[in-house]
């Protein structure tokens, strides 16, 4: 197995100062990789930056502009929780392109999958402004550069982010090529993505949430991925898998509230690949978002591409939260399974 490796030292010019989300995210990440031997057996692919047509697919050109005339301008607040440098638009111009770099790599075989390690994160930008440390939504913009580029006409879009990805949701809302499912911690930020927001019009029925009540951990997760994620991608048939990884639920990241381990990350991670496997030659990308315990992030990081290079073996050196009994999960799943006639 070929597992693509996109990241480039430009994402740590993306500078937060003291900021959760900030470069030793991907610092602490790339060491590990060294560190174990895994980069090695990885193939780089070096990021480009997205075009503005590109950038186009899923923002105005009103909000680029403001970006980068904010980053001209030495930067400042996009929004209460977002923050640029002088050199945060073209490192979210490289992130943007590391993932559509990474997508073209999968869908012209020259890797069988790939993970872009890039920031700033992207799936709560919307269209015209700047969300949750997102400035450009990567994945929104890969998306549609598959659909078009490829000819596509069917992608999956699976988000297990602890925090939903509403402007991933609005990009696609309408949409019909693209089925978007989000497991998330519910309520909490953003404050959308409850079970009965599930697409309109021509996109009727292709958003499918997950809210995930706080303490619910890998047991739920993969109940949720089983039952519900794998029926509808096998109804829906994507011809590509794009990943919004984020390991901010984790038991030990403390963002959030959920109980995830990074054995629980990794069987996750396992059902996606057997899913791409099955229906779509294996065409499987990710791209990183949230996830601010700086360990989790590396062990997960390298536990993903253990499995995209083939092992089975997962190493989880924090092994997993203690065990509660779940409340409500069983009469939680059945509703979501109703609202998409899953029987």
């Amino acid at each position: 197995m070929k597992a693509g490796l996109v990241y480039d030292p430009i994402y740590l010019e993306h500078d937060t100062g003291n900021h959760v989300e900030n470069s030793q995210r991907l610092v602490e990440a790339m060491s590990y990789l060294k560190e174990t031997g895994i980069k090695d057996k990885l193939t780089c692919l070096a990021p480009r930056p997205a075009l503005l047509e590109e950038l186009e697919l899923a923002h105005t050109p009103e909000y680029i502009s403001y970006v980068k005339t904010k980053a001209e301008n030495g930067g400042g607040w996009l929004d209460p929780d977002t923050v640029m440098s002088p050199k945060s638009y073209e490192a979210a111009i490289y992130a943007a392109g590391g993932l559509l770099i990474a997508t073209e790599a999968v869908m012209q075989g020259e890797v069988n999958n790939a993970f872009a390690l890039v920031r700033p994160p992207g799936h709560h930008a919307v269209s015209g402004r700047a969300m949750g440390f997102c400035i450009f939504n990567n994945v929104a913009i890969a998306a549609k550069f598959a659909l078009s580029k490829f000819n596509l006409n069917r992608v999956l879009i699976a988000d297990f982010d602890v925090h939903h990805g509403n402007g991933t949701q609005d990009a696609f809302y309408s949409d019909s090529k693209v089925l978007y499912f989000s497991a998330h911690q519910y309520p909490f930020y953003p404050g959308t993505g409850w079970m009965d927001e599930i697409g309109m019009g021509e996109g009727e029925g292709t958003t499918a949430n997950f809210p995930m009540a706080a303490g619910w951990g890998d047991e739920e997760y993969l109940r949720a991925f089983n039952e519900v994620l794998i029926p509808l991608t096998q109804r829906f048939q994507p011809q590509l898998i794009l990943v919004s990884a984020g390991f901010d639920a984790h038991w030990a990241d403390q963002m959030a509230m959920m109980r995830v381990s990074i054995k629980g990350f990794a069987q996750m991670v396992t059902i996606l690949k057997g899913l791409a496997a099955e229906l779509c030659q294996g065409h499987l990308v990710f791209t990183l978002e949230g996830g601010y315990n700086l360990q989790v992030v590396a062990s997960t990081v390298k536990a993903i591409f253990d499995l995209l290079l083939g092992s089975s073996e997962i190493d989880d050196p924090l092994g997993e939260a203690e065990v509660r009994k779940p409340e409500g999960f069983d009469k939680h799943i059945e509703a979501i399974k109703v609202i998409h006639r899953i029987r």
